[in-house]
């Protein structure tokens, strides 16, 4: 995890540091870093299209404004990144679980065609098993590959309701942004790769790792795979930001 924020930093080194006689606050480890040069500074990125919501197929309601999620595979967020090539773009779909963060299924395909997001869904419903025992919400943008017919039917065949964006507001669907963000800024997906194959075997290590060693502040510093075997509300270690700021940055 070469771009760690300090935080988590100085959270996964809580046991270690002691060992060797040594003790650091958080605000001390920010000085260190910034002396050494080791601070990651957050760095901007092209803005590539990746929804296209002028279609004539059925667009769903949002019904998930008032949700309190307080269980693993309750609610499934679904968005579509890019991953830049030498030459060209690919283009990442994921699903992820909005209580643990856990990233259920992926999916890197070399079009925006609908094929990746149904692959990176189908990924997702291998790990139920079967049909969810309890209710199970899925929610994304209203992009040509979510509202199509094959990716509707999939959902409704499986028994998870559908619920998608209203505003083409990207705050609808924070926490599919916010992870698109972490793995392209902390897993340095925002990099160019040489070829497909490449980006490809980038994107299975960072999910890998995010899901099992990164401690996400959202799930009480729990790695996102630790959450998922938890229930009830989790504790979260950050403040959110006002809509307005999250809406600026």
């Amino acid at each position: 995890m070469p771009r760690i924020g300090t935080r988590k930093l100085h959270y996964m080194l809580q046991e270690k540091l002691p060992l060797h006689g040594i003790t650091i606050g958080r605000d001390k480890l920010f000085d260190l870093l910034s002396d050494y040069g080791l601070l990651v500074r957050r760095r901007k990125r092209r803005r590539v299209a990746t929804t296209n919501s002028s279609h004539l197929f059925k667009k769903y309601p949002n019904i998930i404004r008032d949700l309190q999620v307080q269980r693993p595979n309750n609610l499934w967020v679904s968005d579509i990144t890019y991953i830049s090539l030498e030459e060209k773009f690919c283009y990442l779909s994921l699903v992820t679980d909005a209580y643990s963060k856990k990233i259920m299924g992926y999916c890197l395909y070399p079009t925006l065609q609908k094929e990746g997001p149904l692959l990176a869904l189908q990924h997702a419903l291998g790990t139920l098993g079967g049909k969810p025992e309890k209710p199970l919400i899925h929610h994304s943008d209203r992009g040509l590959q979510y509202c199509c017919t094959q990716y509707t039917a999939l959902l409704e065949d499986s028994g998870i309701s559908i619920s998608m964006t209203e505003k083409g507001d990207p705050y609808e669907n924070a926490i599919a942004e916010r992870v698109n963000g972490i793995l392209k800024d902390e897993f340095a997906l925002d990099r160019e790769f040489k070829n497909f194959e490449q980006a490809q075997a980038a994107v299975t290590h960072a999910v890998n790792t995010y899901n099992n060693l990164r401690p996400h502040a959202s799930c009480n510093y729990l790695t996102p795979e630790a959450a998922h075997q938890q229930a009830g509300l989790l504790l979260q270690r950050w403040k959110p930001k006002k809509r307005k700021e999250v809406l600026m940055e």
